[in-house]
């Protein structure tokens, strides 16, 4: 919505002092569609376009004054909620099927992920999302007394993602992080049997006042469940899970051997 009111009073202010679109276009070096585009709230209105109509319009600093507002989100809307508990949480318990789990993704994967967003993520708000996602995994190392553990189907460990090079590399730096005496990182192989991991990724979450919640994700959805008979049969899933993935050692075994085939 916010891009949308901006981008009205962009359009209103341009309108009332008789400035063409083109006009506009050509001073901020954008393509007629695009300041159209960010007029009708579609893009997020760039500094560089506020700046300009700022000027041509001598807004007086109206119109820029609504960069503070624009800045990118550092996360999806519906992921805050359980972002907001993440950070708080003692014990995090991750299970992920296709994809590295995000507090164990190099920052070279995540940025091959998130420039490839459908419908396409502009650079600032990519930049702003691979710096939050790096930023969420300083606990790994900072906050030794919290406990991470991971498990990963190996469909993961193959879905080249960026390319082999990009793959090698974040299955060295799993082996790295796996490590830490504070992270478990385990691997469910495929063939074991294991069909509550077939449906999506689960992460249970203990909060500092001990409390436990659990968060599901979908293609543009998430949801963070903190009623106890829900958190609890999640719980249940994710332990058949576990039950079924290979010990750390022998986890650490197998990553190496993926990444040699690679």
């Amino acid at each position: 919505m916010s891009w949308k009111y901006c981008g009205d009073q962009l359009k209103r202010w341009r309108t009332k002092a008789g400035v063409t679109r083109e006009q506009l276009a050509k001073a901020a070096c954008y393509d007629i569609e695009s300041v159209r585009s960010m007029e009708a709230g579609r893009r997020r209105p760039s500094l560089k376009l506020l700046q300009a109509a700022d000027e041509l319009c001598d807004a007086k600093g109206m119109l820029l004054g609504a960069a503070d507002y624009l800045t990118p989100e550092k996360f999806p809307s519906y992921s805050q909620g359980y972002t907001d508990a993440e950070s708080v949480a003692i014990a995090i318990q991750w299970f992920e099927g296709l994809l590295i789990p995000g507090l164990l993704q190099t920052e070279e994967y995540a940025r091959e992920l998130l420039s490839h967003s459908c419908p396409p993520l502009d650079d600032e708000t990519v930049e702003a999302r691979v710096a939050a996602r790096l930023q969420r995994q300083e606990r790994l190392d900072r906050s030794m007394t919290v406990m991470f553990s991971f498990v990963v189907y190996e469909a993961a460990l193959r879905s080249m993602v960026g390319g082999r090079a990009c793959m090698k590399r974040q299955l060295h730096h799993l082996l790295e992080v796996g490590k830490l005496r504070n992270v478990s990182v385990q691997v469910l192989p495929v063939g074991r049997g294991a069909y509550q991991g077939l449906g999506g990724s689960l992460i249970l979450l203990e909060s500092p006042e001990h409390e436990h919640f659990a968060y599901i994700e979908g293609q543009e959805t998430g949801v963070l469940y903190a009623d106890p008979d829900k958190v609890s049969v999640l719980n249940r899933r994710h332990g058949m899970i576990s039950q079924q993935a290979l010990g750390a050692e022998d986890s650490a075994d197998f990553i190496r051997k993926v990444a040699e085939e690679l």
